[in-house]
């Protein structure tokens, strides 16, 4: 299910799990890279659960590697969410990060470079992305502990780009960063109202990373579709503005139902059996988007845009070498939504006549799917036939389409 996802790149390992509630309890990379009987494994006291750490710094470089996906490593700054080290004292702390950097990075003659190659894997890892901390910002000690792990590491290896834990969407942050972090929890609405939250961002300086996102509460029990649309919407806006928008992700990704300590997450498993939460299934519908460019699109009358949001996308699968138009569609209201589309700068001859549709929608908008009906609220996927430049469309109320024309005259030669 995860690799049916397409990912891009692998947050790991973790948030809060990388903090602890304590130092003590927080992730500690050398010690999950001895032999499996070796590793003394931790607790991890912000969810309450032992951990043997059999899934340790290199597993989620193989994870990574096995999926495609780049990895991002978000390492403990001397921060827990009890405690903290002091920037004047930090730098034991500094030279455990530079030797898990030279773990994945080294050559096979280094020091750390040497352990990973023992462990089977000769060549370095790409690492690119270090994240410092995970929501710390407000933090006594992270603005000058972050200083100091930023200096060393750039130091070193000036390639890797760094994120900070700070919001840098509203104002310029007050120290250097290649990428700032970004996250939100709230409302169904609240998220929906939040498609154009990075609309007035300032367009130079770091780039955001909406690490972790998700609509919770009672408007999303374990998993509804009222919180997958708002979600939906929400992404359609980070899509609008991928110029300062450079990485996105749902969180949490997997949890197992007997144990819960969250709620939603995307995949939900026990121990033989998984399903996905209709959040899951809108990140199916938008693993597509990375590498598309952003076609310019608006909404003219009809619905209200308090109400509904689209976006359009061209890309191209190197698979097949056949090149797309998607246009995806949120309505958010109650009732369905006759729409006109209308495909400016084609012609009828430059587009294959069928389209494909998918469309998630339910009953009920709090529908949820469970182990005895997993696919209660999933993508209806269907065949539509005579499209053209101008067309009706009906979009049912609470729902989200995706709307796939194959371009026949790919567009590059068009322009």
């Amino acid at each position: 299910m995860l690799k049916d996802m397409k990912p891009q790149f692998l947050r790991f390992p973790g948030g809060c799990f990388v903090e602890g509630g304590s130092l003590r309890n927080a992730f500690r990379w050398h010690q999950t890279v001895l032999p499996w009987e070796e590793r003394p494994g931790h607790f991890g006291d912000v969810w309450g659960y032992w951990t043997d750490d059999g899934l340790g710094f290199f597993e989620f470089f193989i994870l990574a590697e096995d999926l495609n996906a780049a990895p991002i490593w978000v390492f403990n700054n001397g921060i827990s969410h009890t405690d903290e080290v002091s920037t004047s004292v930090i730098q034991p702390f500094i030279e455990d990060i530079l030797n898990g950097i030279e773990f994945a990075r080294g050559p096979v003659n280094s020091t750390w470079g040497s352990v990973r190659a023992s462990m089977g894997h000769l060549e370095p890892f790409p690492l690119q992305y270090l994240a410092i901390g995970n929501e710390d910002c407000d933090k006594q000690y992270y603005k000058g502990n972050y200083v100091k792990f930023y200096e060393a590491i750039k130091k070193s290896y000036p390639d890797i780009s760094i994120i900070s834990n700070c919001d840098g969407s509203n104002k310029q942050l007050d120290h250097e960063a290649d990428i700032y972090d970004y996250h939100i929890y709230t409302s169904a609405s609240k998220l929906f109202s939040m498609t154009h939250q990075f609309d007035k961002t300032q367009r130079i300086g770091p780039k955001a990373f909406v690490s972790e996102y998700a609509v919770t509460g009672k408007d999303a029990g374990t998993g509804s579709l009222f919180a997958a649309l708002a979600e939906a919407s929400f992404l359609i806006g980070i899509e609008k503005n991928s110029d300062v928008v450079e990485m996105a992700s749902y969180a949490p990704l997997f949890v197992n139902s007997n144990d819960r300590r969250w709620n939603p997450d995307a995949i939900v498993f026990d121990s033989w059996r998984s399903y996905g939460t209709p959040s899951y299934w809108v990140q199916t519908l938008f693993k597509n988007s990375s590498g598309a460019s952003l076609l310019p699109s608006f909404i003219d009358g009809g619905n209200s845009p308090a109400t509904f949001e689209a976006s359009a996308l061209r890309r191209y699968d190197d698979e097949s070498g056949l090149e797309y138009i998607d246009i995806k569609m949120v309505n958010f209201a109650i009732s369905d939504a006759l729409m006109e589309l209308r495909l400016y700068g084609l012609s009828e001859d430059d587009m294959n006549e069928a389209a494909t549709v998918r469309v998630l929608a339910s009953e009920h908008i709090m529908d949820e799917n469970t182990f005895s009906q997993p696919q209660k609220v999933t993508p209806e996927f269907s065949i539509v036939h005579d499209m053209g430049t101008i067309m009706e469309i009906n979009i049912p109320a609470q729902s989200f389409t995706v709307i796939e024309f194959q371009l026949i005259t790919p567009l590059h030669q068009q322009m």
